[in-house]
């Protein structure tokens, strides 16, 4: 099954407004962002747990990458509430599920091979810091190497944000509201930028939190085109 898989375009989609798809396992569905090919190929979703309910243990070969966006996520390696960012490389494994229920922004299947940095933090527990040239902005890092940036950014009410990033952007709203041309973002909205694009919002009057992880899409054209 292939979604949004020409990542050459552009793409905004509105969480709320997606069909939730129920997945093999009983109470866990998932609102379908990106995906290219089979159930383990890669994957952008948003996955939603009832309580009490899990996935049976397994091993995520390429990688899983995912922020609690609602409720407590648990495994495991512990118990993980809103607002967490986690990165499980490739070759981890584990037990997920949810004891009174979650949702999850998860990205599958997007990690070099041999990449093998575990990461599990809080945004609480991230100081802010205000970038240079980038009025209106903080930013609290989330992780970095030589593929992505991956970071949370607070836009200030009213602000207007430009960003450029010649290996793609990809950001999902956590709070507040952007518009970016003729699209209005809230809440658990998506937008992925192509290699070689430009982000030009204006933030609403409450501002905005957002994910934004850059670089990594040139990554996936090169995986297409091999």
């Amino acid at each position: 099954m292939d979604v949004n898989a020409d990542f050459s375009q552009r793409v905004v989609l509105h969480g709320p407004e997606i069909e939730w798809i129920e997945t093999r396992m009983k109470g866990v569905k998932r609102r379908m962002l990106d995906r290219m090919g089979a159930e383990s190929g890669h994957a952008t979703s948003i996955v939603s747990y009832d309580p009490n309910s899990k996935f049976s243990a397994h091993v995520h070969s390429g990688g899983e990458e995912f922020i609690v966006l609602d409720g407590v996520f648990q495994d495991e390696h512990g118990d993980f509430p809103v607002g967490s960012y986690i990165r499980n490389p490739p070759e981890s494994s584990h037990t997920p599920g949810s004891d009174e229920g979650c949702v999850i922004f998860v990205k599958l299947w997007q990690f070099d091979p041999e990449d093998r940095n575990e990461v599990k933090v809080s945004f609480d527990n991230i100081e802010a810091i205000k970038p240079k040239g980038r009025k209106g902005v903080s930013i609290k890092p989330l992780f970095e190497d030589e593929r992505e940036n991956v970071r949370l950014e607070e836009w200030e009410a009213g602000s207007e944000i430009e960003l450029h990033d010649d290996g793609g952007i990809e950001v999902l709203v956590l709070e507040g509201d952007f518009t970016e041309g003729d699209d209005h973002l809230q809440k658990q909205s998506w937008l992925r930028i192509p290699v070689g694009g430009s982000l030009k919002a204006t933030v609403g009057d409450k501002g905005a939190k957002v994910w934004v992880k850059t670089g990594h899409l040139r990554f996936v054209q090169k995986e297409i085109a091999a």
